[in-house]
């Protein structure tokens, strides 16, 4: 592919990138305009309420381009002033000699839109002191800013970097192993031996800890075999003379009580014989009931049973 063949296709490529805002001055030579601005707008209307500055990277191609640089210059549209504009144009040459021998014209352009970016803000256009004193701080602050970030970014590239390479190490010992030499294993059975004699040696000092609360706390507490202990167990109770359900024992005291009731003496008993008087006088006793209303009727009629 020959130089106007590549230049050719670059054209095309902005055209649909940027659309109106790419225009072709001249084709032969390639002689183009791109308009920029920080925010992209529908209408002028929107743009000049959105950007408060813009600029026009005017583009000479020569034709050995892409293998020589190209011809760049930075017109101001609105906000910028002469200082900015060669802002601008080194921005835009130091981006295009990164890409000499390729098609650089839309890296120049995004790297002249971050800046407007930055820095889309009223009054860089103007040239008081005050003015110029106050974008000068604002420079220096942007600066600070951009090589915090920067070495934050390598800051933050370093530590993955020494990540990986542990990483690394790690993934290598694994898959090599550690030889096992009579060294290395004495070594590792020495410091085994050690934890299994601290362990043992933990072990009991609890189990001794344990058994002297446990004898503090039940010395005053009889177990369950203590209590127990002279209990007769239920097959006793019914079958052992000394048990108190003996039925034996049930038995002879059923006889006894018996035996009594049939030697009771009758002339030890105390009775009334007035009780049983034949000549006792009933002839005072009134059998006959009394009739409050003189019907003759017994009040056991009157019951209501």
């Amino acid at each position: 592919m020959d130089h106007d063949e590549e230049q050719e296709l670059e054209a095309e490529a902005l055209a649909a990138i940027f659309d109106e805002s790419f225009e072709i001055i001249s084709p032969s030579p390639n002689h183009w305009k791109v308009t920029l601005y920080p925010v992209d707008c529908d209408d002028e209307a929107e743009s000049d309420e959105a950007n408060f500055v813009g600029c026009n990277l005017i583009v000479n191609l020569p034709e050995d381009y892409p293998e020589v640089l190209p011809e760049l210059d930075v017109q101001i549209i609105k906000g910028l002033a002469q200082e900015q504009k060669e802002i601008l144009l080194n921005i835009a040459m130091e981006e295009a000699e990164q890409y000499t021998g390729m098609p650089a014209i839309y890296s120049v352009c995004e790297a002249i839109r971050a800046w407007l970016v930055d820095n889309n803000i009223k009054g860089l256009d103007d040239q008081s002191m005050h003015a110029q004193m106050m974008r000068r701080a604002r420079d220096e602050e942007l600066k600070k800013e951009q090589k915090q970030q920067q070495f934050e970014s390598q800051k933050l590239k370093e530590v993955i970097t020494e990540a990986e390479s542990e990483e690394i190490a790690v993934r290598k010992r694994r898959a090599e192993g550690t030889p096992c030499t009579k060294e290395n294993f004495n070594e590792w059975k020495e410091k085994f031996e050690k934890e299994i004699e601290e362990n043992e040696g933990r072990e009991e000092a609890q189990a001794l800890k344990d058994q002297t609360n446990s004898k503090k706390k039940g010395s005053n507490v009889k177990t369950v075999e203590e209590e127990q202990e002279g209990r007769l167990t239920g097959f006793q109770q019914f079958t052992e003379k000394q048990g108190l359900m003996n039925l034996d024992a049930l038995e002879r005291a059923a006889e006894a009580a018996a035996n009594e009731d049939s030697q009771l003496d009758v002339e030890d008993l105390d009775v009334d014989e007035d009780l049983f008087d034949d000549e006792s006088d009933f002839d005072d006793l009134d059998f006959e009931d009394s009739d409050d209303d003189g019907d003759g009727d017994s009040d056991d009629e009157d019951l209501d049973i």
